[in-house]
């Protein structure tokens, strides 16, 4: 049991960090420094790591990092080196959503060519990809954490390489279907393991840069693919748009062959103990995260693949959250993939031309991401001063009052103006201002869950990609239907609606009750012990 405790508190480092280091908050899904309220554990938890020091100093069969300097461990790897491992993980993880979306423009060839007749099941051939983005985290990320991060990455992204060359080549509306889903689930591994890799690289107050890099890609993938998509599509066949991605994965795949080194510490220290077993016969060496074989292959991955459920289960705050974010994530996909019809049917674009337009969701996602950052940090630490110097995860809840402003709004914008026909500049403003409250939403909910469970902030986290994962799924089948009855503006209008019932009181109630509900719960900051 000592390997899953240690996980789940130090994140896989072995290295000690200082009281003043060893609290975290999480901004865009960045962990920066902050004061983590958690009662009277903060102290416990530094008498612990002291003596388990003394411990690690007094044991010669401890094998863990040279002090003060150990050329194997990552986080003192060169800046360059990192930076190189930065960039190749986020070329991963920019890889999946690109693909994931890059079908939309040409889902009306598609299913001419494989006898796809209805809009729902060609629509369905886009969002089966994102539905396994709800089962191949809840895999691949606990076997990162058993055999390596980089190992899993790779072979990971050789299913995704693999599957998504047999949708290209594929012949039958069942071959599509099959084969994207199980391109989806290899290309969800970096969406699950990139941001550990650069948790392992970075320690807390450098990490911000890095990750700010590495969680725009999945951001702006969705946002590009259609437009390259177009393209191939209008001046080749849509089979290229697979044959594309997939050679672009080969190509990554290539680069991180000579980039990628594993960077996870337990199991970089545990091939170190076996290299010195070997060398001195010494069967007593360990690791502090050594524990029985059975623990190390059966309980991690049980822990890691139920503690989700029974959070959704059992916890108001990741119930609430999670049910905003599957409604924001959902209509991403559902606008992701309703786009092109718009400009192609109602306003008679080209294919290619189309393509362009999600040009306007890129700029609100990007401008969103970029804005919502160093609000989040001013408005957190002007709580914090008002508050006695202390960090609470509710002061994440303001900021969140915006993003939940801008999705309606956006949609309406977008909604109405399209159904008016009026230049096409109205509904790209609208898709831009509904683009930017959806990166608001997706930022502050995921810090205040981090923040709300810092020692199962994974776990919150991951109990929120499920739900959201399935919504993008969804949610794009239901919109032909729900275009074609409503029309453009009260379609959207409904969807307004719903974003003001569940995302306008969120942040209240947060505010309000969000303190009560974590001292109550086994899981949250400032709540029991639990597991």
């Amino acid at each position: 049991m000592q390997a899953i405790r240690h996980h789940e508190q130090d994140d896989g480092s072995v290295t000690r960090e200082s009281p003043s280091q060893s609290d975290s908050e999480v901004r865009d899904g960045i962990e920066v420094l902050h004061d983590l309220e958690l009662g009277g554990s903060r102290h416990d938890d530094d008498e612990k790591a002291k003596a388990e020091g003394d411990e690690t100093s007094q044991d010669p069969n401890l094998v863990a990092w040279k002090e003060p300097f150990d050329s194997e461990n990552p986080k003192q790897w060169s800046r360059r080196r990192k930076w190189a491992v930065v960039f190749c993980v986020s070329c991963f993880t920019f890889l999946s959503p690109v693909t994931s979306s890059m079908v939309a423009p040409a889902l009306t060839d598609i299913g001419r060519d494989l006898n796809i007749p209805g809009s729902l099941e060609q629509a369905l051939t886009m969002s089966i990809f994102v539905l396994a983005y709800a089962v191949g985290p809840l895999l691949f990320g606990p076997l990162s954490e058993v055999y390596g991060r980089i190992i899993i990455l790779q072979l990971a992204n050789v299913i995704f390489v693999a599957f998504n060359l047999g949708c290209g080549l594929c012949r039958t509306k069942a071959q599509m279907i099959a084969f994207r889903f199980l391109a989806g689930m290899g290309g969800s591994a970096p969406l699950a393991i990139g941001g550990g890799v650069l948790g392992d690289l970075f320690t807390p107050e450098e990490r911000g840069r890095a990750m700010s890099i590495y969680t725009l890609t999945p951001l702006l993938g969705p946002a590009v693919g259609p437009i390259a998509g177009g393209f191939i599509a209008q001046e080749t066949t849509w089979r290229w748009i697979f044959h594309s991605t997939t050679m672009l994965g080969a190509a990554i795949q290539v680069a991180g062959y000579f980039v990628l080194q594993e960077t996870y510490a337990p199991v970089l220290l545990a091939r170190r103990r076996d290299r010195l077993v070997r060398e001195t016969g010494n069967a007593a060496l360990r690791t502090e995260f050594d524990g029985p074989e059975e623990v190390r292959t059966v309980m991690v991955v049980a822990t890691a693949l139920t503690r989700p459920f029974r959070l959704l289960a059992t916890q108001p705050i990741v119930q609430l959250l999670s049910l905003y974010m599957m409604y924001l994530y959902g209509l991403m996909y559902l606008v992701l993939s309703n786009f092109p019809a718009l400009w192609t049917g109602v306003y008679g674009q080209p294919v290619g031309l189309a393509g362009l337009h999600y040009i306007a969701l890129g700029v609100g996602l990007f401008l969103g991401a970029q804005l919502t950052a160093p609000a989040q940090d001013r408005v957190y630490a002007a709580l914090k001063r008002r508050h006695g110097g202390v960090g609470r995860p509710e002061f994440r809840a303001p900021t969140m009052a915006p993003g939940a402003v801008l999705v309606p709004v956006g949609l309406l914008v977008y909604g109405w103006t399209a159904q008016a026909r009026t230049h096409w500049a109205g509904p790209d403003v609208g898709a831009g201002v509904f683009a930017a409250g959806l990166v608001v939403g997706f930022q502050c909910v995921q810090g205040f869950l981090v923040d709300a469970y810092p020692r199962y902030a994974a776990s919150a986290v991951g109990a929120a990609t499920v739900l959201r994962s399935l919504a993008g799924f969804g949610f794009p089948l239901f919109a032909p239907s729900m275009y074609d009855r409503l029309g453009y503006g009260w379609g959207n209008t409904v969807l307004a609606l719903v974003g003001v019932v569940i995302g306008w009181p969120g942040p209240a109630l947060l505010w309000w009750y969000g303190e009560a509900l974590r001292k109550r719960s086994p899981f949250a900051a400032g709540g029991g012990a639990g597991g």
